[in-house]
């Protein structure tokens, strides 16, 4: 059979159809692609970044009296977010502590005052400047004697780590003839010098400016030096978008004259009227000092609970007849007596994680480091426990035909834990107070609640006050109760 021919004007015509056909597909597609540069301008709209700061550097990130934290910084990152349709999560830690969590990724970037040095650059990614700063001088305002570099001659400086104060401070110590001592924090720093054990600060104008304004006791004596830029910065190779957002955005504010409105606010302000007494900043800082009790308390409570279970663990280790056993409890204990806490919270919050490619919040990181010290002391306490009962007790109980492990929990546990009792209300009280430490990662506990109020008002004498009485008070209660703990077991 002869297959059917389609008739030439048939194929002809199918042409103009075709191209008909492509045109209208093509129509169809093209507001779909002309929409996608459009979507991807901004690819992190939507999204939530943790965000490091120093929550002790005013006017440029500081809490205010309801808890919030504000500033310059705090102020422009937040416009910037709802610029450009993110929106930020505020990780208060120190400045040290604020580029090291960005290097270890638990935090996506940080904004703390932060000069862009050719140093930095190496290790972050810098956005475009959005302040520019420069370091002075300043005295108490009771100083006549040191009026310029000449009358620092053999005296001593102070500074704050990773500061661009600090580098202009070590550039002229030699020609000048003056030392420099080292603090964490803005509020130590200016203590220093209240006390008289320096002569004077080097610190970025704009901060010297707010401390001055809000009578902070200080006067500035030279003119401003080595003008330097802030930026915003990501991991080196990290987070471009959000870099290239944070630029888009400070334009926006620019050109909008927001950028200068927040400047303004925060500037050259008039000092704050308000009662510094104790019985005043009782009043007017309460909240937040029980809210950093409150965490003290639960950090404290949850660590000596966890501390137990170790200790306990490794205590009978220690003690066992096995020397594979007695080895693990051993290193267990070296390690972690063997180390100092602060280095042990640094490693844990950000040493681990880096190396892993995890995050770990920072109540988390506190929480393991606490236990795991105090699990290594408790050990040795039950060790210590074990040890003093007569060794003619477990001897006397196996040769009735009775377990090892049912002789010590039966027979030696029991007289064991009555001579541990204020041994763990000793460790208890220790990591209470140990909670203070864990302020480098950013836990906000009783101390660090203090150096963030002091931030704001400059009190350090009272505030330190109410704080040493508040760990007075909370430890004494302690005491007393683990007092009558103890007579009762022992009846």
């Amino acid at each position: 059979m002869t297959p059917t021919r389609t008739p030439r004007w048939s194929r002809i015509l199918r042409i103009p159809v075709m191209a008909a056909v492509l045109l209208l597909v093509s129509l169809l597609i093209a507001p779909t692609a002309n929409a996608g540069p459009a979507r991807t301008q901004n690819p992190v709209a939507g999204q939530s970044f943790s965000i490091a700061t120093d929550v002790t550097f005013a006017p440029f990130e500081f809490q205010d009296s309801s808890g919030n934290f504000v500033g310059i910084d705090m102020d422009l990152i937040r416009a910037i977010a709802e610029d450009q349709g993110f929106t930020v999560d505020i990780s208060p830690l120190g400045f040290d502590a604020a580029l090291q969590a960005v290097q270890a990724n638990q935090a996506d970037a940080v904004i703390a005052g932060m000069t862009i040095t050719p140093a930095r650059q190496q290790v972050f990614d810098f956005s475009e400047p959005y302040f520019e700063s420069g370091v002075q001088m300043a005295v108490l305002d009771t100083d006549n004697e040191v009026t310029s570099y000449e009358d620092l001659a053999g005296k001593q400086v102070a500074v704050k780590n990773g500061t661009e104060g600090a580098t202009f401070a070590e550039s002229i110590k030699g020609q000048y003839g003056f030392t420099t001592q080292y603090f964490a924090d803005s509020a130590s720093m200016y203590d220093e010098v209240r006390t008289g054990n320096s002569a004077a600060v080097f610190d970025d104008f704009p901060v010297l400016q707010y401390g001055i304004a809000q009578g902070n006791g200080f006067k500035t004596v030279t003119e401003k030096e080595s003008p330097s830029n802030y930026g915003f910065a990501v991991n080196k190779g990290q987070n471009p978008e959000l870099l290239a957002a944070f630029n888009t955005g400070l334009n926006n504010l620019k050109s909008s004259g927001k950028y200068d409105d927040i400047l303004n606010t925060y500037i050259g302000a008039a000092a704050t009227e308000s009662d510094n007494s104790i019985p005043g900043l009782i009043k007017s800082e309460y909240k937040e000092l029980l809210k950093g009790l409150w965490l003290t308390i639960v950090l404290t409570f949850i660590s000596i609970v966890i501390a137990l279970v170790l200790g306990a663990f490794f205590g009978l280790f220690r003690v066992s007849t096995k020397p594979w056993l007695r080895a693990i409890g051993a290193t267990y204990v070296a390690i972690f007596r063997g180390t100092p806490l602060l280095v042990q919270a640094f490693f844990i919050y950000f040493g681990i994680p880096a190396a892993l490619g995890f995050q770990m919040s920072a109540f988390t990181a506190g929480i393991i480091t606490l236990s795991l010290n105090a699990g290594a002391y408790m050990a040795e306490i039950v060790r210590g426990g074990i040890l003093s009962v007569d060794r003619g007790q477990m001897e006397a109980s196996r040769s009735l035909g009775i377990s090892y492990l049912t002789s010590m929990r039966k027979v030696v546990m029991p007289q064991a834990i009555r001579t541990m009792i204020p041994s763990y209300i000793n460790q208890f009280v220790i990591t209470l107070k140990d909670t203070s430490i864990l302020s480098v990662i950013g836990l906000a506990e009783l101390t660090q609640s203090g150096r963030i109020i002091i931030a704001r008002n400059f009190q350090s004498f009272n505030m330190w006050l109410i704080i040493g009485v508040m760990y007075f008070v909370i430890i004494m209660a302690l005491t007393m109760l683990s007092n009558r703990l103890e007579k009762r077991i022992n009846k």
